[in-house]
C-alpha cells in the first residue's frame, strides 16, 4: 500500500517535469530557429525558402526579416480558419519568438566578408537549423503555421503533402527571388541537409516515455512538419 500511494504521489511531479522539458524545449528551439535563420542571412549564400520571400519582402517594405516573418507568420494563421486547422501553444509563439530571435541576433552579428567566414556561418546556420528543428517539434505543441498551412491542404485537396509543400516553396522562393531575396548554393544545400538533420534531431530530442509506457512524441515519420515556420 505505501509504494502505490508512492506511485501516485509521484505522477503529477513526474507529469510536470515532462511539460517543463517541453516548454524549454519548444522556446529554446523556436528562438535557436530564428537564431540559426540570421546565420544563413549573415552568409548571404542563400536562404531556406520562407526567408527568400521575407527577405525580398524586408527589402520592398524596409521593414526588418524578423517583422516580415512576424507579419507572414500571423497572415498564414488566417489561412488555417478556412482550412480548419487547430493552432497550438507551439504555433502562436512560433509566429513571434522566430521572427524577435532572427532580428535579435541579426543585430549581434558583425559584417562579414569572405568565404572563409560565409561558408562556416552558411554551415553553422543549417546544423542549427536542424537542432532547432528537432527540439522545437519534439516538443509537440502544435506545428508552425507554415507547416499547418501545407497538411491543412492536404486534408483539404487529398494532394500528398510532398506535392503541396513543394508547390508552396517553389511560390514562396520565386517569389522572394524577383523581389530580391537571396537564392544560392545555401538554399540547395539547406533543401538537401535540412530533411536528414531534422530526422536525427527528432530522434535525439524525442520527450521520454510516459509513466504508462506511452510516449509523448510520436516516433513515425516528421516529413510534414520538416520545417518548423
Amino acid at each position: 500500500m505505501r509504494q502505490a500511494t508512492t506511485t501516485t504521489r509521484g505522477h503529477p511531479l513526474s507529469t510536470r517535469n515532462r511539460l517543463g522539458r517541453r516548454l524549454v524545449q519548444l522556446y529554446v528551439g523556436l528562438a535557436l530557429y530564428g537564431a540559426s535563420s540570421a546565420l544563413l542571412v549573415a552568409s548571404g549564400l542563400g536562404l531556406e525558402p520562407w526567408n527568400v520571400l521575407h527577405q525580398g519582402l524586408a527589402e520592398l517594405t524596409g521593414l526588418t526579416i524578423g517583422v516580415v516573418s512576424i507579419i507572414v507568420g500571423a497572415a498564414v494563421l488566417l489561412l488555417w480558419i478556412p482550412l480548419r486547422q487547430r493552432p497550438g501553444l507551439g504555433t502562436v509563439s512560433n509566429v513571434f519568438v522566430v521572427g524577435l530571435a532572427l532580428d535579435g541576433t541579426l543585430a549581434l552579428l558583425p559584417d562579414v566578408h569572405g568565404l572563409a567566414v560565409r561558408i562556416p556561418l552558411l554551415l553553422a546556420g543549417i546544423v542549427l537549423n536542424g537542432v532547432a528543428t528537432g527540439l522545437y517539434i519534439s516538443a509537440s505543441f502544435g506545428p508552425g503555421p507554415r507547416d499547418g498551412l501545407m497538411t491543412g491542404l492536404h486534408q483539404r485537396t487529398g494532394r500528398s503533402v510532398r506535392l503541396i509543400r513543394t508547390a508552396i516553396e517553389v511560390a514562396v522562393v520565386a517569389t522572394g527571388f524577383v523581389l530580391g531575396g537571396t537564392v544560392g548554393i545555401g538554399t540547395l544545400l539547406y533543401a538537401l541537409a535540412i530533411g536528414p538533420l531534422a530526422q536525427l534531431f527528432l530522434r535525439v530530442f524525442a520527450a521520454p516515455p510516459a509513466s504508462g509506457g506511452s510516449t509523448v512524441v510520436a516516433t513515425g515519420s516528421p516529413e510534414p512538419a520538416i520545417l518548423p515556420r
